[in-house]
C-alpha cells in the first residue's frame, strides 16, 4: 500500500471541483482550458476518466460542472450534467448559467435545476467575460435569489472580471447568496484576500492553488478564515487527483481539519 493510500484510507474524500464534458468534445474542451491558462492538462475531461482516476486516489464523490461560454449553450450543458448525475450516484451536480440569458429564461433554468436535484451553480467570469459584481451579473442574483450556492472562479492577475475585491463586493451586495470562491478565493492573487474578512457567505476551495501556493501560507489562509469554510478540490482535468491529495496532506493541518476540508464541510454545506 502506498503512503498516499495509507494517508487517505481513513478519510472520506469528496472532490468539490471537477469539470466534465461529453466524450465527443472532452479533449477539445480540455485543450481550450490549457491554452487559456498556459498550463498543461493532465487529463481529458471525460466522466469515465474522472471516476477511474479519482477513485484510484481514494475519492468517493465528485462535484461536477461545466461552464457555458454562450447563453445558447446553457440548457444543453445542463441536460448533459443531469444525465451524468442521474447515471452516476457519485456525482453532485452544479448547473450552468450565463449572464447574457434573458431574465425569464434564466429563472426557468434555475427552477429546472432545483426541480432536478442540482445543488448549486457554476460561473466563470473570466471565460464568460462579465464582472461578478457588475450590472450583467445582477440578473443571476435575481434569478437565483439565494436558493442555490454559486461556485465562482476567483482571481486572475490578467483580468479584472473575478478579482477578490469584485467577488467580495458581490457577496456584500447580496448577503443572502452563498458563494464558493474557488482557488483559495484568488487564484494568483492570494495577497488580496483580506477583502473576504467578516463575510459569512464566503466559502473557498483548494483547487489549482497548492501547486504553487507556499504550504505555510496555505495553512495561514485556512486558519485565518476557518477550516470550516474550505472544501478540497482537484480542478479535474487540470491536475492529477493523487498529486493534489499529496499536496493537501503536506499541509500541517490536524486530522480534524483535514476531515472537515476533505468532505465534512461540503456534506454540511450542501446538506448531502
Amino acid at each position: 500500500m502506498t503512503e498516499r493510500k495509507t494517508k487517505t484510507k481513513d478519510f472520506e474524500i469528496i472532490d468539490s471541483h471537477a469539470h466534465i464534458y461529453p466524450d465527443k468534445i472532452a479533449e477539445k474542451a480540455s485543450v481550450a482550458i490549457s491554452n487559456f491558462y498556459d498550463i498543461e492538462m493532465l487529463h481529458h475531461g471525460s466522466t469515465k476518466e474522472l471516476l477511474e482516476e479519482g477513485k484510484s486516489a481514494g475519492i468517493s464523490r465528485f462535484l461536477v460542472h461545466s461552464v457555458a461560454t454562450t447563453a445558447e449553450q446553457v440548457h444543453r450543458i445542463n441536460l448533459f450534467l443531469l444525465s451524468e448525475i442521474t447515471t452516476h450516484s457519485e456525482f453532485i451536480g452544479f448547473m450552468s448559467l450565463h449572464p447574457d440569458m434573458e431574465i425569464e429564461d434564466m429563472k426557468r433554468e434555475v427552477e429546472f435545476g432545483i426541480e432536478n436535484g442540482f445543488k448549486g451553480i457554476k460561473l466563470h467570469p473570466d471565460f464568460q467575460r462579465f464582472h461578478i459584481d457588475g450590472k450583467r451579473a445582477e440578473k443571476i442574483y435575481e434569478a437565483v435569489d439565494g436558493r442555490l450556492p454559486i461556485l465562482v472562479h476567483a482571481g486572475d492577475y490578467r483580468y479584472d472580471f473575478s478579482k477578490p475585491s469584485r467577488v467580495s463586493n458581490a457577496l456584500k451586495m447580496h448577503p443572502n447568496q452563498n458563494m464558493i470562491c474557488a482557488h483559495f478565493g484568488g487564484w494568483s492573487e492570494w495577497e488580496d484576500l483580506s477583502c473576504y474578512k467578516g463575510l459569512d457567505n464566503a466559502y473557498f476551495d483548494t483547487c489549482s492553488s497548492l501547486y504553487t501556493l507556499d504550504k505555510e501560507k496555505a495553512v495561514e489562509i485556512i486558519r485565518e478564515f476557518g477550516a470550516d469554510k474550505f472544501f478540497f478540490g482537484t480542478d479535474y482535468p487540470m491536475w492529477d487527483a493523487g498529486e493534489e491529495l499529496e499536496r493537501f496532506f503536506a499541509l500541517q493541518l490536524t486530522d480534524e481539519e483535514r476531515q472537515m476540508i476533505l468532505s465534512k464541510n461540503l456534506i454540511n454545506f450542501l446538506k448531502l
